[in-house]
C-alpha cells in the first residue's frame, strides 16, 4: 500500500466503524434520547476512547444549544469529530436509518391491520403508558430546566398562554427573548426588564386523516419547520403536532397521534421517526419518507454550523440564557399537550392503574420504558380481549 493510500484506508475504516456503530445503536437504543446519549457515552469515551469525557460534554452542550432531536445530534456531532464531513453523514443516517425501517413496517400493519381487535387492544394498553413516560420526562426536564424562581414564572406564563391557544413557536420565542433581555439586563445593571413579562408572548374535534388532501410539499415543509425550531425533547413534537396535525388542518385524530406517538416510542432510535408514522398514515411510502427528511434534514444543518463554534457557544452567557427561556417554554408545552392527550388515553379505572403503575416505575426504579410499553400492551390485549 502507497503513502497515499494510507489516509484513504484510514478514512474509509474510521467510517465503516461509524457506520456499523451507529446501525447497531440504531437498532437497539431503547428509552428515549437520555438513554441514548448515555449508550453512545459507554461506546465512544470508555470503550473506543474516540473521545475524552470532556469532548463529548462539549458536543453535549452544544446539542442543548440547537434545535432538534438531541440525541441524533449527538450522533451527528461524533460523526463529524471521528471522520470529518463524511462522517458526519454517515454517523446521522445510520442512527436514523434502522428506527426508519421499522416504523415504516409498523405504519404499514397499522393501515393494513388497524381496524381488527388486537391492534386496538395493544394500542389502549400502550396510550396510558405513553403518558407516564411522557410525564416521566417533565419531572426528569423540571428539575434541570427550572433553575430559579424567573425561569418558574416564565414557566407558569407560557403554560397559561399555551393552553389560551398562543402559537407554540410564539411561546417559545417570547420565552427566549425574555431571559434574553433579562440577561442583558443583568450585565448592564438595569432593572426596567421584568414588566416585558406580559407582553413577550403574543396570542395565536379531530375528524379522520384524509391523504387525498395531504401533499408531499405542505408535509416536507411541515416537518422540515418542526425539525428546524423544536427545542428540548422529541417529546416537546407532541405539542407541535397536535397544534397542527389535529386542532388547525385535521390531518389526524388526537387518537392517530397518540398511535404515532407510542410506535415513536416503542421502537428503537430517534423519538423523531413519530415523523415517519404519520407520513405513511398520510400518504405510504413517499410520504414517510418526505417527512423522515423534512424533520431530521435541519439536525444535519445545525451540527454542520455549529460544529466549528463550539467552544465558543458554551461559553457565551447569552446563548445560556436564551436557552434556558426555550428550555422552560418548551417543558410548558409539553405539560398542557399532556394533559390533552391524557384524556383520550386514560378513560377507565385500569388506564388509570396502568399509567400511575408506569409513571411510579419510571420515576423510582428507573425501569427502561420499552418494557413498560410492552407490559402496557399485554395488558391492553388481555383487557380488549376480555370485553
Amino acid at each position: 500500500m502507497t503513502e497515499a493510500s494510507k489516509p484513504n484506508s484510514e478514512q474509509q475504516n474510521k467510517l465503516l466503524e461509524l457506520a456499523w456503530l451507529f446501525l447497531r445503536l440504531g437498532t437497539t437504543a431503547f428509552g428515549g434520547p437520555a438513554a441514548h446519549i448515555a449508550m453512545m457515552e459507554d461506546e465512544v469515551v470508555r470503550r473506543r476512547q474516540w473521545l475524552s469525557r470532556e469532548d463529548f460534554l462539549d458536543l453535549l452542550g452544544a446539542t442543548n444549544l440547537i434545535p432538534g432531536p438531541n440525541s441524533t445530534e449527538m450522533a451527528i456531532h461524533i460523526g463529524h469529530r471521528r471522520a470529518g464531513w463524511a462522517g458526519l453523514f454517515v454517523a446521522g443516517t445510520c442512527f436514523i436509518v434502522p428506527a426508519v425501517v421499522l416504523v415504516t413496517v409498523i405504519a404499514w400493519a397499522y393501515v393494513r391491520f388497524g381496524s381488527l381487535s388486537v391492534t386496538q387492544g395493544l394500542l389502549v394498553g400502550v396510550k396510558p403508558v405513553i403518558i407516564a413516560v411522557v410525564l416521566q420526562a417533565l419531572w426528569g426536564f423540571g428539575k434541570t430546566a427550572v433553575k430559579s424562581t424567573l425561569l418558574g414564572a416564565v414557566g407558569i406564563a407560557a403554560v397559561i398562554a399555551s393552553a389560551l391557544g398562543v402559537n407554540e413557536l410564539l411561546v417559545l420565542l417570547g420565552a427566549g427573548t425574555l431571559m434574553l433581555l433579562v440577561s442583558t439586563a443583568k450585565q448592564t445593571r438595569s432593572t426596567a426588564i421584568i414588566p416585558l413579562l406580559a407582553s413577550s408572548f403574543g396570542s395565536g374535534t379531530a375528524t379522520p386523516a384524509s391523504i387525498a388532501t395531504v401533499g408531499l410539499m405542505p408535509l416536507f415543509l411541515f416537518f422540515l419547520k418542526v425539525g428546524a425550531v423544536l427545542f428540548g425533547s422529541g417529546y416537546v413534537l407532541l405539542a407541535f403536532l397536535r397544534a397542527d396535525l389535529v386542532e388547525r388542518w385535521h390531518w389526524l385524530t388526537e387518537s392517530q397521534l397518540l398511535d404515532a406517538v407510542a410506535v415513536g416510542q416503542f421502537t428503537p432510535g430517534p423519538v423523531f421517526t413519530t415523523a415517519t408514522f404519520i407520513g405513511y398514515v398520510l400518504g405510504g411510502v413517499p410520504s414517510a419518507l418526505v417527512a423522515t427528511v423534512g424533520i431530521f434534514l435541519p439536525a444535519f444543518i445545525f451540527v454542520a454550523i455549529s460544529a466549528p463554534i463550539i467552544p465558543r457557544l458554551r461559553k457565551s452567557r447569552t446563548a445560556g440564557a436564551v436557552l434556558d427561556g426555550v428550555n422552560v417554554a418548551s417543558l410548558a408545552l409539553m405539560i398542557v399537550v399532556t394533559w390533552f392527550l391524557g384524556r383520550s388515553a386514560i378513560t377507565s379505572w385500569w388506564t388509570i392503574c396502568v399509567s400511575a403503575a408506569s409513571a411510579v416505575l419510571l420515576i423510582r426504579f428507573r425501569v427502561n420504558s420499552a418494557w413498560l410499553v410492552l407490559g402496557g400492551a399485554m395488558i391492553g390485549f388481555i383487557s380488549y380481549g376480555l370485553q
